[in-house]
């Protein structure tokens, strides 16, 4: 009985730490952007494309799909940085924009408000983990 018990037990760690395994994000980098944040080339001049909490994005060519990225929400976590500017949290931001420089000083551009809840330093370019939530 102790035997079909503990074999159970571990069949089922086993399957447990296969499903954390699956989790997969990519790593980036992320860059503040200051306004004016309109026009976007999401949504245009419209106030209504940016999301309550003020954490939105714009995103690099390798993101951007087309444009296809509009609206996608991503979840962004900083990794590293000069000067370990990483705070201890993530956050989730949708894509309102596409990047204005040529070339993208990154591949995520946050918001203000974004970017400081992740990092401790606003001019900073950080090492971020992103997934699409």
């Amino acid at each position: 009985m102790k035997l079909v018990l503990l074999t159970a037990l571990l069949v089922f760690m086993v399957s447990q730490c296969c499903d954390i395994l699956r989790v997969s994000a990519d790593i980036g980098t992320a860059t503040s952007y200051d306004p004016p944040y309109l026009p976007t080339r999401c949504g245009g001049y419209s106030q209504d494309q940016f999301p309550e909490d003020g954490y939105f994005a714009g995103t690099s060519d390798g993101l951007w799909d087309n444009g296809a990225a509009c609206g996608r929400r991503y979840r962004i976590r900083c990794i590293s940085g000069l000067k370990r500017p990483c705070k201890d949290s993530s956050i989730v931001v949708q894509v309102v924009d596409f990047c204005k420089n040529s070339p993208c000083p990154s591949t995520l551009l946050l918001s203000n408000k974004a970017f400081d809840a992740i990092s401790r330093f606003p001019n900073a370019k950080i090492n971020v983990e992103y997934a699409q939530v």
